[in-house]
């Protein structure tokens, strides 16, 4: 789609939000979802990505400021569709939910050859849950919850506040939303205890889950680090992300630089000095860091103690 080429760097939150509203005049449409969610449809071709999103981690995340989807769109001219909201976000509005109802009343994914749902930990959340509203979906959801409802996730209270909305009602619980999903994929690192707990919810005999060690918290970026993230998703959408194809494209953390910190800070959590001392030496010698330098450092000031 060559003449899709938006400019949304360099703008305030306001201003982004317009620049999205005008490029939608051109490409397809752009609605507010009450106060804190739009939703955006760049309409290109008929496959459909559909993305959970929010204006903090795009920009922060983003050299160009744009939504993952504009990737695809510009590069492979699959059609998008953006539900972003202004700040951190669970998805559970109202206005979200009567939106994505008309899209079922419209008819509106039967259009589309192929669709796929993607999100991060929330979004991962979301993506999974409003998949229901395009059966034979393909999803991709990292690090995702289950849900936040505390007679069901009471071990979770990493957010206090969102333990406070209706988990009750329509698209609540992901796992059973994914029933009508052709396949998931459902990826996290089993070392965060939570979300290994809510990993184990989403067992279904069309889910897929993976671990991804070592990324931690940060895994979208990580895995953009090394230029895996969107591979992952191009898998997904052509129902061809496998185990096997994972963990061949996971290789590559071993390239990235949050991995291998994260690597070290856990053996040397473990007492495993000798293989913090390899592993730092090693990455002095290929890749040198301040952080392994410091680490070796240490090291040896604990080995002049024994």
């Amino acid at each position: 789609m060559s003449e899709f080429s938006p400019d949304l760097s360099d703008l305030d939150q306001d201003e982004w939000f317009d620049a999205l509203d005008a490029l939608s005049e051109e490409h397809g449409h752009y609605e507010e979802l009450g106060a804190d969610h739009v939703a955006i449809l760049t309409d290109a071709g008929p496959r459909l990505l559909v993305t959970f999103e929010s204006y903090p981690e795009i920009t922060a995340g983003s050299d160009t400021d744009e939504p993952r989807g504009f990737h695809f769109v510009k590069r492979l001219g699959w059609s998008h569709l953006a539900i972003i909201s202004r700040g951190q976000s669970f998805f559970r509005a109202s206005e979200i939910h009567r939106y994505f109802d008309r899209l079922i009343d419209d008819g509106f994914f039967e259009d589309f050859d192929r669709v796929l749902f993607f999100g991060v930990h929330e979004a991962g959340y979301a993506a999974s849950a409003y998949s229901v509203c395009a059966p034979g979906a393909e999803v991709l959801a990292l690090r995702p919850f289950a849900t936040l409802a505390p007679h069901v996730a009471n071990w979770d209270e990493r957010y206090p506040e969102a333990r406070r909305l209706d988990w009750t009602k329509r698209f609540g619980y992901a796992p059973d939303m994914l029933d009508a999903a052709k396949h998931a994929t459902v990826i996290f690192d089993p070392r965060i205890k939570e979300d290994a707990m809510h990993g184990a919810l989403f067992r279904r005999k069309n889910v897929t889950t993976l671990w991804a060690r070592g990324a931690g918290a940060m895994i979208e970026s990580m895995l953009d680090g090394v230029g895996v993230l969107n591979k992952l998703i191009v898998l997904a959408m052509d129902g061809g992300l496998t185990a096997k194809s994972f963990h061949a494209l996971y290789r590559k953390r071993r390239e990235s630089f949050p991995y291998l910190r994260s690597l070290d800070q856990m053996v040397f959590g473990k007492g495993k000095f000798a293989l913090s001392k390899a592993l730092c030496t090693k990455m002095m010698e290929e890749r040198p860091h301040r952080y392994f330098n410091r680490r070796l450092a240490q090291l040896q000031e604990l080995e002049s103690q024994t």
